[in-house]
């Protein structure tokens, strides 16, 4: 027998995103379903690098890394790689991919990407005191770093065209470095450093406090998987399968369709075809009582973070493209494991390892708004690297677009309609 299920608002997905969606329109007095086949705040929104980072404002692609394209997806060890296997479903999105990397796409998807950053950190700061996640939020800091001298000059032209987007960094020379992380090695180089960047100790406890905050604001939750979307006279019908795989329906005046990686279909069936796909991250952990660093530090040439997380360290990061039914690669945690060695030695084995998918647009801005094919749709997906930072973001863009008050300005950028 079909369990019918009615509410004003339906959202399909409870990652951050989702969660951060329901908390805030339940508080303004909205009927909210949260409807997830997993635990909510199981997938990416644990995994992450729990940086709070609102310089990331440059997106993945651009002129440089369209010059080293080639090398970078097909290099089994470069930070930026394509499991061949997916390489001709992959091909549309690269094509994407290769538009969006020339100078005049990535300067304004930059500009896109930095609006949305604007007030990033003072949001969570909000968010983690109503939540009561203040003590987990730390205010350190991140850092860049640069191990060869050259790296750290070039990466002089890098911060100025963050600075002019509204980043506040200061470059640091080896000295400076030492003396803030002292467990570091030594570096020619030296390090950026972000002071306004936020940092969750424990990403997993913040998100879980946020399903909690969400749940005591009057946010039922639901497991199941959503397979089926149809506009009709009076809202829109939700169909799919519940935890015992028997059949449900949800019939809503709205539907927000933020399932991250898993949204694609879904929003086909709204009427957009959004160029989504996934990107396969992954993090090994180290349990140790003293953490060996103090805030997020990326070494930058090996493109992962090195997070001090309650009672361990967690190695996060690399970009492996490659769908959401493959098996885990045993080299790409690999080499996490040998990087997070080449900077601390004495690590021991990990005490566990993780990947998680990343939903990842072309032009590295996520669509958050009203779908193409009529407001009753909204889509709140495809931020890549930066949904844990743009979650309450995210959610008061929803909230006022819900309301009638549409993105202006370079917001609208994130629009779906744009593709």
């Amino acid at each position: 027998m079909t369990q019918h299920l009615s509410t004003e608002v339906a959202i399909v997905g409870a990652g951050v995103i989702g969660l951060a969606i329901a908390h805030r329109l339940a508080r303004e007095g909205r009927e909210v379903l949260l409807i997830d086949a997993e635990a909510p705040g199981s997938g990416a929104s644990y995994g992450n690098a729990g940086t709070i980072a609102d310089y990331a404002v440059m997106p993945v692609g651009s002129p440089a890394v369209l010059r080293n394209l080639p090398s970078l997806l097909f290099d089994r060890n470069s930070p930026l790689a394509i499991r061949r296997a997916a390489l001709p479903s992959l091909m549309p999105w690269l094509l994407r991919f290769t538009r969006e990397s020339t100078s005049a796409r990535t300067i304004h998807n930059a500009g896109v990407i930095a609006a949305l950053m604007a007030d990033a950190a003072a949001s969570w700061v909000e968010l983690a005191g109503e939540i009561g996640g203040a003590e987990i939020l730390q205010h350190r800091g991140a850092l860049y770093m640069y191990e060869r001298k050259e790296d750290f000059c070039r990466a002089s032209t890098d911060m100025s065209e963050r600075r002019r987007l509204g980043v506040t960094v200061d470059l640091i020379p080896p000295a400076e470095l030492a003396a803030m992380e002292p467990n570091l090695p030594g570096v020619d180089g030296g390090a950026a450093f972000f002071p306004k960047a936020l940092f969750l100790s424990d990403p997993g406890q913040m998100v879980a406090l946020l399903a909690k905050a969400a749940v005591a604001t009057g946010v039922r939750i639901f497991r199941g998987r959503v397979e089926g979307l149809q506009r009709q006279f009076d809202g829109v019908k939700l169909a799919g399968f519940d935890a015992e795989a028997a059949p449900f329906e949800v019939h809503a005046q709205r539907v927000v369709i933020a399932a991250g990686a898993h949204s694609k279909a879904l929003a086909r069936q709204a009427g957009d075809r959004v160029p989504l796909e996934t990107e396969r991250g992954y993090h090994v952990e180290y349990d140790m009582e003293v953490p060996l660093l103090s805030r997020p530090t990326c070494p930058t040439s090996r493109g992962f973070y090195m997070c001090p997380m309650a009672g361990r360290l967690r190695i996060a990061g690399t970009v492996e493209l490659g769908g959401l039914t493959a098996p885990p690669s045993r080299h790409r945690i690999a080499r996490l494991e040998e990087g997070a060695r080449a900077i601390f030695p004495n690590l021991p084995q990990p005490a566990r390892t993780w990947m998680g998918f990343r939903p990842s647009l072309p032009d590295s801005v996520p669509v958050i708004g009203p779908s193409k094919g009529g407001a009753e749709v909204m889509l709140a997906f495809g931020h890549g690297h930066v949904g844990l930072t743009l979650a309450p973001i995210t959610a008061r863009l929803i909230s006022e677009t819900l309301a009638g008050r549409m993105p202006q300005g370079a917001l609208a950028g994130a629009l779906p309609a744009r593709f």
